[in-house]
């Protein structure tokens, strides 16, 4: 056997081909439904994944206020931030981030609590940031993204 004659395919831009997908995040635990999103952000589900490139789909998460959290999680649980000023650490629960998200004046499909434990699973480089900006996430059931015909996934199934 020739092992010569294998070559590593590497996909390009124009061979990416990106969806639009739908995830209902009821009663989902959210650190696991965050996992799988996280990779169907990577194209880690797709045949032609490549780690250096933005293969991966466009994620919409509806009923993000009816996820779950296991144990006490939800009010024992700290994620940290930092301000930049001396004295300014601050500490917030998921409890407080999913009220966060209640506000009129956040920007709409950026969910503070999954936009925060989706990107502490993605690269932490440019190519992250880019992952990034293909996920929306809403608290009802409605999406203004019905233009990019998203198909519907049981986010139960994928592994």
């Amino acid at each position: 056997m020739n092992t010569l004659s294998y070559k590593t395919v590497s996909a390009k831009a124009e061979d990416i081909q990106k969806e639009w997908v739908v995830i209902d995040a009821t009663d989902q635990v959210l650190g696991r439904l965050c996992a799988k999103v996280a990779k169907i952000l990577r194209g880690k589900y797709k045949p032609c994944y490549t780690p250096h490139m933005d293969c991966g789909d466009n994620v919409i998460i509806i009923n993000a206020d009816k996820v779950v959290l296991t144990g006490d999680k939800m009010e024992k649980r700290q994620y940290v931030s930092y301000t930049g000023y001396p004295g300014g650490q601050r500490f917030a629960s998921p409890a407080i981030l999913q009220q966060k998200s209640l506000k009129k004046d956040l920007k709409p499909g950026k969910h503070p609590l999954f936009i925060k434990v989706i990107k502490g699973m993605l690269p932490k480089n440019r190519l992250g940031a880019q992952l990034l900006k293909n996920v929306h996430v809403y608290n009802g059931n409605v999406h203004p993204h019905e233009a990019q015909n998203p198909k519907v996934i049981d986010i139960n199934k994928l592994k």
